[in-house]
């Protein structure tokens, strides 16, 4: 029967080839799932538990790659992985960014292995952590971090990086990103913070949208697009302590209606992997969770994908997590869960344990069918079957001029303008400045965490032709106008001194605080207070009586109460990516105008870590919202106002769609970007609600004088939460809409 299969295959491509576009999707699932289907069923056991397989280039080196030394890997090892375990999948660098052309070399003779000198010549499915732009391959375009993509408020930016990532790793002949981020940024002190869009549900479902549809398209196939991973499912962002993978604890409701919908949103959006969540959520570890990982990913939100572990983490059920008795019972119970592909990653263990356990009876052969069909449905979509060698065309369009036009564009839209008293900003071109700080001379700071290598601080490593914060400067105005004194390191004191008699001889001083780079668990700190040493440089600086311009370069809110009241100006740029240094001093002398809005709420106390959509009574008998500036703040070189917010009903029924319009003015006497924040409240319902949730954003630009007319529209999605029964429900009542300073409310009907 099997010969007649392809030639069935190819009658019904043609027939699809005058369909919709919707029927022409359906066609080709169909097709691929008769591909899959006829694949499988050749395949012998081993085989399909090789699909299963994930291991790291580190797996199969000789050596690794660091400032000095090029990256090798052992041809032998590699053959032996691929032919005699038959791994499906392959990830990672070790550890050092490779070349464009190194990557092509490397992929190429990765898949000739498995393509040429295997039994069924299936390719290999490599993957990679792009999370702000093709990070390990040198010379990339790298994106600002996802906490200020998020804080541009501008979907439109997070798709062109999804577009110019997807490109540039194609480039490098990947066909696979283990991005984005949908963790809610809801625990400030987490180290992988700046991983997330943020602390609202709306926000990071956007943005994810946003980027899945740039980066994959309307068809992952073609050369430029790739597959995205969502990560980390689901819960990983909200640890007790603010450590990296340590515990959870997430109500169902609170789970349902704060860290399910991302995911929920992106899996429509066509996403069709899924990377687990490394921690573990109520007690149970993520890669053991059968609730999450089937019942609700397979059976409530239809996931059809595949499902990845995270790095070593179904062996650390057994060696970390204490829930599985032996590292064989980890694998059963990982497998049993829900996990399709084991990112083992160094070794073939996970292959020989669950040989193992399928040959006692332990693990069914079709929970195995059930995994590896998953697996090679993805392949097929990726065209990878087809093709899977790097195409040699893409080179000329990696790191563009206009990608690096548009990821300026981001640097620039990202950094929020928190405090500008008296207009100090933007400073005069004409002015002798003093910069700063420990965070002024350095581009591992603007970028963060993976960036060319995994924690992203090794200096030595970053391109020569991007610029610092001080470089930008004096490449900006007279750099005989500009004097540089370190004064501290990040914890601590270097020539404070020095730096307080230099401030003497300047008109303004441009100080660079925040945090170095890292990622993950070595990141974790106790607390958010800034470290003492910046604190006492900066307190020395302001009792120099010169206006002192604050530079925040961080991956999460660092505390600076004590500094914030006499500070002239502060900027929040967080990790801004490879041009931020360049936008940071765009911004300062007013070659920028800022336009971005704070993605997480930045806290003015240790332990008052609450968010802006927080509940009635964390606001009244004594309690209150005081953070230092809340989510959806950030101030601008121009002015805006809002009026005549109109909705088109007063009163609408269930199912009805209410529409908003609202005019937004540019007052002032610059053009500039405003984001335009829609909040909705249920003012009265059978589960106490948020004072207000985001529910719209847009982001538009304005010429001096001008006005626009802002439309929006709400459908019962919007309008509903999940009740007591913790189903999602709709209630009638009256609801409040919040534009600008504007609002107003209409009822729904029962």
């Amino acid at each position: 029967m099997k010969k007649y299969i392809f030639p069935l295959v190819l009658i019904i491509l043609c027939f699809s080839l005058l369909l919709p576009a919707k029927d022409k999707r359906v066609i080709k699932e169909e097709v691929i799932n008769k591909k899959v289907k006829e694949l499988l069923s050749r395949m012998t056991l081993e085989e399909k538990i090789g699909q299963m397989t994930q291991i790291t280039i580190q797996a199969v080196s000789r050596q690794h790659g660091t400032a000095k030394q090029h990256f090798e890997y052992d041809a032998d090892k590699l053959r032996e992985a691929i032919i005699k375990y038959h791994v499906g999948s392959m990830l990672n660098v070790y550890d050092v960014a490779l070349s464009v052309n190194y990557w092509n070399k490397l992929i190429t003779d990765i898949q000739n292995i498995a393509t040429k000198e295997t039994r069924l010549k299936i390719p290999i499915l490599y993957g990679i952590d792009a999370i702000h732009g093709a990070i390990y391959t040198s010379g990339a375009t790298i994106f600002p971090q996802a906490i200020n993509m998020a804080s541009s408020f501008n979907s439109n930016l997070v798709k062109d990086e999804g577009e110019i990532t997807a490109l540039e790793i194609r480039a490098s002949g990947i066909p696979w990103n283990f991005y984005p981020v949908l963790d809610l940024g809801r625990q400030q002190l987490w180290p992988r913070l700046w991983e997330t869009y943020g602390e609202d549900v709306y926000l990071d479902s956007k943005m994810g949208e946003s980027y899945i549809q740039g980066a994959q398209g309307d068809d992952i196939s073609k050369e430029d697009k790739v597959a995205v991973c969502l990560k980390h499912y689901v819960g990983y962002s909200f640890p007790i302590d603010g450590k990296d993978r340590t515990p959870a604890w997430i109500p169902e409701r609170m789970m349902k209606e704060y860290f399910l919908p991302p995911f929920e949103k992106a899996i429509e959006s066509g996403a069709q992997t899924i990377m687990v969540n490394s921690s573990e959520v109520n007690g149970i570890p993520g890669h053991s969770n059968y609730n999450l990982l089937t019942e609700v990913l397979r059976g409530k939100m239809k996931f059809k994908g595949l499902v990845v572990s995270d790095w070593q983490d179904i062996e650390r059920l057994y060696t970390r997590d204490k829930v599985a008795d032996s590292p064989e019972d980890a694998v059963r119970m990982a497998v049993m869960a829900g996990v399709d592909m084991s990112m083992v990653p160094l070794d073939f263990s996970f292959y020989n344990y669950l040989l193992k356990l399928v040959k006692d009876g332990k693990v069914p052969v079709s929970r195995i069918d059930e995994a590896v069909s998953r697996i090679l449905r993805v392949k097929f979509m990726l065209g990878l079957f087809d093709n899977p060698y790097p195409n040699e065309k893409l080179k000329s369009q990696f790191a563009s001029e206009k990608s690096d036009k548009i990821n300026l564009q981001a640097s620039e839209e990202s950094i929020v303008l928190a405090k500008n008293e008296e207009n100090i900003l933007p400073l005069s071109k004409n002015a002798k400045v003093l910069v700063a700080g420990p965070t002024a001379n350095m581009l591992s700071v603007l970028n963060g965490g993976w960036t060319i290598t995994w924690q992203g601080d090794e200096e030595s490593l970053y391109p020569k032709d991007k610029p610092t914060v001080l470089k930008a400067i004096q490449d900006k105005i007279n750099p005989d106008n500009v004097k540089y004194v370190q004064g501290t390191d990040f914890d601590s004191e270097i020539n404070i001194d020095s730096a307080v008699n230099a401030a003497k001889e300047v008109d303004d001083i441009i100080l660079c605080l925040g945090e170095h780079a890292y990622c993950e668990t070595p990141g974790n700190i106790n607390n958010l207070k800034l470290d003492t040493a910046q604190l006492k440089l900066a307190h020395a600086l302001i009792k120099t009586g010169k206006p002192v311009i604050i530079v925040m370069i961080e991956g999460r809110p660092r505390l600076i109460n004590s500094i914030v009241g006499d500070a002239k100006g502060i900027l929040l740029a967080f990790l801004p990516g490879m041009d931020g240094g360049q936008a940071i001093s765009n911004i300062l002398f007013g070659d920028a105008n800022p336009s971005a809005r704070l993605s997480v709420t930045y806290p003015k106390h240790p332990d008052d870590l609450m968010h802006y959509d927080y509940k009635p009574l964390e606001s009244s008998e004594g309690n209150q919202y005081d953070p230092q500036w809340s989510f959806g703040y950030g101030l601008s070189y121009t002015k805006f106002s809002y009026s005549n917010l109109k909705l088109n009903k007063l009163e609408i029924n269930k199912g009805d769609k209410i529409e908003i319009s609202v005019d937004v003015k540019n007052t002032g006497n610059r053009i500039g970007k405003d984001a335009v924040l829609l909040y909705l409240n249920d003012e009265y319902a059978s589960v106490s609600r948020p004072v207000k949730q985001l529910k719209r954003f847009t982001k538009i630009e304005l010429n001096p004088g001008e006005t626009k007319t802002v439309k929006f529209s709400l459908d019962d999605y919007d309008l509903s939460f999940i009740g007591r029964q913790n189903k999602r429900i709709v209630e009638s009542g009256k609801f409040k809409i919040f534009v600008g300073d504007l609002d107003t409310e209409f009822t729904l009907n029962k």
